[in-house]
């Protein structure tokens, strides 16, 4: 509610002091006032339906998309607040006599619509940076009644505290009121790049900087003043996650310097372009150093594995899709062909990983045609089901059909798993059997051990989720300095060339032509200065 209360409160005294001034210079110069009041309403109106109406959207949306849309709203009432705190930090000695200036050309144009127009156009701004900022509030918000509340009174006390300035009732330091409240929103709008943060990991668009930092609960218990305080004014979570406290501190800081920096400390014109260039060449240098400074925090497998069994280790050959396995320790290298079309991506324990498997049937003129029940009991170490010694005491005729199967998983070209095996299918006939009898025999004729690849697949997971965090601090940290540092530079340039460029006087407009002695348009100018 506190929040909602300021937030009105700010921003219905801005629309209130720009309708006042512009009244102000009406009256002054005996133009009619209806028009202005007509642009007022509806820009009020259109206002209250752009909140309604995203909110409306957003209702309609599933809830992965409500998510994303929670987080633009929020992302834009961020843009607005900053801007406004800017802006008011900039103009607010100067809106008085800027605004009697527009007024005066537009009033000389012979027509009081002009100013009806720039009135509705400085509501409908304000109205529309309302809408956008309490929507993103109220999703924020834990009661949403009470922040409604909120906000409807601090418009009221606006248009108030805005109708006793005008009329000369009410004296305010508005210096000192936009500071303090720019502020308190500033640590508002931190809480909303929190909630924005939050809104998009849940959205599925940021996955990066989800660790845990700082368990809050303690400063912020459920139903508690400060909890209230800390969760529903300010937006801070109680599990606050690295990204969203790297995005609150990132905003905060410079924007609360920005709000509370002393103009006496503020450097003269002719050395701003400096000082950008300054904070563009250090933002920058930053960049560079975290991008190059952070590990990468990747495991690389190595492309040689020892297995056991029939063979002593094999090495991986990855070319693309395709691959070549060499085998070492079987009396001689074999050489396995891994073609492109046995290749596949696969995910083993949550790492993705290359996958080539490769069967064919294989002659093996190296097996016997004549089995005893003997041989079966020595291959199957039992007697085969169906067979039976006082029925069936054979000799066996044999017959088998041997199947080879070659499989390789890789990682970044590094061997992950290799097996080779051997599925033998048998025929027996005769030695008593009434009918032929098929069974089958699988044995692996060598593989990396089970565990090793366990091992190696655990190894791989947890350094591509050591790389997973710190792609926050190596790539977007340091791209999003690097845009910072542009727009720095950019900004210089463009003060560069204002500084050079010659300065021309026009001479201005006197904006009162004898204003009425029951209009105090001087406490409005002595108001906002």
């Amino acid at each position: 509610m506190i929040a909602t209360l300021v937030i009105g409160l700010r921003e219905g005294l801005e629309a209130t002091l720009i309708v006042g001034i512009i009244a102000a210079f009406l009256r002054r110069n005996r133009a009619p006032l209806a028009p202005m009041w007509a642009g007022v309403g509806l820009a009020v109106l259109l206002s209250i339906a752009v909140g309604f109406g995203l909110q409306a959207v957003e209702q309609a949306l599933p809830q992965a998309e409500q998510e994303g849309m929670e987080t633009v709203i929020g992302a834009v009432a961020v843009v607005f607040v900053t801007g406004m705190i800017v802006w008011m930090r900039t103009h607010a000695r100067t809106l008085s006599r800027d605004l009697q200036a527009s007024a005066s050309a537009a009033l000389g144009r012979g027509t009081a619509w002009a100013l009806a127009g720039m009135a509705f156009l400085a509501v409908l701004k304000e109205g529309f940076e309302t809408s956008v900022f309490l929507l993103a509030t109220f999703q924020a918000s834990s009661d949403t009644g009470a922040a409604a509340l909120g906000a409807v009174l601090g418009i009221a006390v606006a248009v108030v505290i805005g109708y006793g300035i005008y009329t000369g009732g009410v004296r305010l330091d508005l210096g000192r009121f936009f500071t303090a409240t720019g502020v308190f929103l500033v640590f508002v709008a931190g809480g909303l790049v929190l909630t924005a943060l939050r809104h998009a990991h849940e959205a599925g668009w940021v996955v990066i900087g989800q660790q845990r930092t700082v368990d809050l609960g303690w400063l912020a218990p459920n139903g508690s003043l400060r909890g209230a305080l800390v969760t529903g004014v300010l937006g801070i979570p109680a599990d606050p996650r690295v990204i969203e406290v790297l995005g609150w501190v990132l905003y905060v800081v410079p924007v609360l310097a920005l709000a509370v920096w002393p103009r006496a400390w503020r450097p003269a014109p002719a050395r701003v372009p400096t000082v950008r260039a300054l904070v563009a060449g250090g933002l920058a240098v930053t960049a560079a150093a975290l991008a190059v400074g952070v590990p990468t925090g990747g495991a690389d497998l190595p492309r040689t594995a020892t297995v056991s069994g029939d063979a002593r280790s094999v090495t991986a050959t990855v070319d693309g899709a395709a691959a070549v396995l060499r085998v070492a320790g079987t009396g001689r290298e074999a050489r396995v062909t891994l073609p492109a079309s046995a290749h596949r991506r696969v995910t083993r324990s949550g790492v993705a990983a290359d996958r080539w498997q490769v069967t064919e049937d294989v002659a093996r003129p190296d097996r016997p045609t004549t089995l005893t029940l003997d041989d079966l009991v020595d291959l199957f170490e039992r007697v085969p089901v169906g067979i039976s010694p006082s029925t069936n005491p054979g000799p066996f005729t044999a017959r088998w059909v041997v199947r080879d199967t070659v499989a390789l998983t890789t990682v970044g070209g590094g061997v992950l798993d290799a097996t080779r095996s051997e599925r033998d299918v048998l025929t027996l006939r005769g030695g008593g059997l009434p009918a032929a009898r098929t069974t089958t025999l699988e044995r692996t004729v060598w593989g990396v051990p089970a565990d090793r690849a366990d091992q190696a697949v655990a190894t791989v997971a947890a350094a591509q989720a050591r790389a997973a965090e710190l792609r926050l601090w190596d790539t977007w940290l340091p791209i999003a300095l690097l845009v910072v540092a542009a727009a720095q530079a950019l900004l210089a340039v463009r003060d560069t060339r204002r500084n050079a460029a010659p300065r021309t006087t026009t001479p201005g407009t006197d904006p009162s032509r004898g204003p009425p002695a029951d209009v105090p348009a001087r406490s409005l100018d002595h108001a906002v200065r």
